[in-house]
C-alpha cells in the first residue's frame, strides 16, 4: 500500500515549511501567488489528500465529462488539438472522471445546434477544446446548463473560465531569439482574427520588432487560413513576398512547414539562406525535413489545469476563476542560423 503524503513531504521538495505549506493548500494569507500555485501543483501531482478530507474523497462522484472539438481543428494539418484531447483523457481518467468527444460541424456550429453530449444530458461539465464562434458559445452556456471551460482560447466579448497558452509572450521570446542571431527582416505568417492566439501571437512579434527599433511592414503580415472558415489556404494564401526577410516566425508549426516547402520550391534553402521559427512543437514526426525552431505549448499542464478547473466548477467547490495562463518554452532546433 502507498505510503500517504504529508505536508512534510512537500514542503521538503520545495524547501519551504509546513506552515507554509498549510497555508497555501487552505488557501490563508501568508503565501504569494506563486508558491502558492507551485505548492498545489505539487500537492496534487503527489496525489497528496487533507486527513479532514478523507471521508469526503471515498464519497466523492466520478463525472462525465464532455469534450467538444470543431471538425475544422482535426484537419490532417491541425491534429494537435487531437493530442490535446488525449492529453486532457488521461488527466480525467486519474482523477476519477471520464469524457466524451463530439466532433462539432461547421454547420451545426452556424445554427447553433447544440452538441448531443448536451441535449441528452450525458455530462455534469463540458470542455470546448479550439475557439469556436462566440454565438454557438453563448447557446452552450444558455442551452447546456452545466459548467464549461474553454481550452486554448478565451472569449474576448464574454466573462469566461479559460486555459491558454502563453501566445502573447511565447512568440515574443521566439521573435527576440531571431534578433539574437543577428535576424532584422522578420515577416510573420498567420491570419490575423483567424484566432485569438494567432492575433496574440502576433502582437507579441510587433512587441519584439518594437523593441529592436523596427516597423510593422504590411507586405510582411503574411495571411495562411481563410477567415471565414480557419482553414490553410496553402494555394492561394501563404505567398512569399516580393521582397524578402531573412526569417519568418509562425503561428504553428504546421504552418512553419508549409512555408519551408514554399521557400524550398523558389530555390532558397532553410536554414542556410533564410531562418523560420514556429510555435506548438507539435507536427507529424517526418512530416518536415528540417527541424522547426519552436515554443512548446505545455499541454500536459493545461489539461491538468482544465480537469482541476472543471470538476471544481462541477462540485462548488472554490477555484480560480477567469483566463488562467500556462506558460511554455522554447525548443531550439536546426531551422535557425545566425545572420
Amino acid at each position: 500500500m502507498a505510503k500517504a503524503v504529508k505536508l512534510a513531504d512537500i514542503a521538503e521538495r520545495l524547501n519551504v515549511s509546513t506552515v507554509t505549506v498549510s497555508k497555501a493548500l487552505s488557501d490563508q494569507k501568508g503565501v504569494s501567488e506563486e508558491m502558492r500555485e507551485k505548492i498545489k501543483r505539487l500537492a496534487d501531482e503527489l496525489g497528496y489528500v487533507p486527513p479532514s478530507a478523507g471521508r469526503k474523497l471515498k464519497e466523492q462522484k466520478s463525472y462525465n465529462l464532455g469534450v467538444i472539438i470543431a471538425e475544422q481543428f482535426l484537419d490532417t494539418g491541425e491534429s494537435f488539438y487531437g493530442q490535446m484531447y488525449q492529453m486532457v483523457t488521461t488527466k480525467a481518467v486519474s482523477k476519477g472522471c471520464f469524457t466524451m468527444l463530439e466532433v462539432v460541424s461547421k454547420q451545426d456550429e452556424e445554427e447553433l445546434n447544440t452538441p448531443k453530449l448536451i441535449q441528452e444530458q450525458k455530462v455534469d461539465g463540458l470542455i470546448v477544446i479550439g475557439r469556436m464562434n462566440t454565438e454557438y458559445l453563448v447557446a452552450l452556456d444558455e442551452k447546456g446548463k452545466v459548467p464549461v471551460v474553454y481550452m486554448d482560447f478565451y472569449d474576448e466579448k464574454n466573462p469566461c473560465d479559460a486555459i491558454i497558452s502563453d501566445n502573447f509572450y511565447g512568440m515574443y521570446r521566439m521573435v527576440n531569439y531571431l534578433f539574437e542571431m543577428g535576424h532584422e527582416k522578420i515577416a510573420y505568417v498567420g491570419t490575423l482574427l483567424a484566432t485569438g492566439s494567432i492575433t496574440d501571437r502576433y502582437f507579441g512579434y510587433a512587441k519584439s520588432l518594437m523593441e529592436h527599433g523596427q516597423k510593422v511592414r504590411e507586405d510582411w503580415v503574411i495571411d495562411d487560413r481563410r477567415l471565414e472558415t480557419g482553414k490553410l489556404d496553402r494555394e492561394n494564401l501563404l505567398q512569399l513576398p516580393a521582397e524578402m526577410p531573412t526569417a519568418f516566425a509562425c503561428n504553428c508549426d504546421f504552418t512553419a512547414h508549409e512555408i519551408i516547402k514554399k521557400l524550398k520550391a523558389a530555390g532558397y534553402r532553410v536554414p542556410e539562406d533564410i531562418s523560420v521559427v514556429g510555435y506548438d512543437n507539435y507536427i507529424y514526426p517526418g512530416l518536415c525535413e528540417v527541424g522547426i525552431t519552436t515554443y512548446e505549448v505545455d499541454m500536459k499542464e493545461m489539461a491538468r489545469r482544465v480537469i482541476h478547473t472543471i470538476v471544481r466548477k462541477i462540485s462548488g467547490d472554490n477555484y480560480r476563476k477567469g483566463v488562467f495562463v500556462v506558460e511554455g518554452y522554447p525548443v531550439y532546433k536546426e531551422s535557425v542560423l545566425p545572420r
